[in-house]
């Protein structure tokens, strides 16, 4: 989860799952008295501050392109500047001319 940016089927998938054990203990499906979204509202706002698993996936994602950009000394980040943006660092680099997202 926090290398690959999962799909939205399977966030809503986990977090249906996680809704009925959290309501009712086991796996049957029965009343949610409450909405999935309204329970990952954080505590502060008087919610149950459960997070919500696409903006967790999103921050992890974050945390290692930061980890990426910043520290230099990490062998991935040599080997993506000397092939995707050298000449350019992290936060500048452009498109290349035929760039793979897999």
């Amino acid at each position: 989860m926090g290398c690959f940016k999962l799909p939205e089927s399977l966030f809503a998938e986990i977090e249906s799952i996680t809704a009925r054990f959290f309501w009712h203990g086991e796996m049957e499906s029965k009343t949610h008295w409450l909405a999935w979204s309204k329970v990952c509202q954080p505590l502060k706002d008087g919610d149950l501050g459960f997070r919500g698993l696409k903006e967790y996936n999103a921050a992890l994602l974050a945390k290692q392109a930061w980890r990426v950009a910043t520290e230099t000394n990490l062998l991935l980040h040599q080997v993506l500047r000397h092939r995707y943006f050298p000449g350019s660092n992290f936060f500048t680099a452009e498109l290349g001319h035929a760039p793979s997202f897999t």
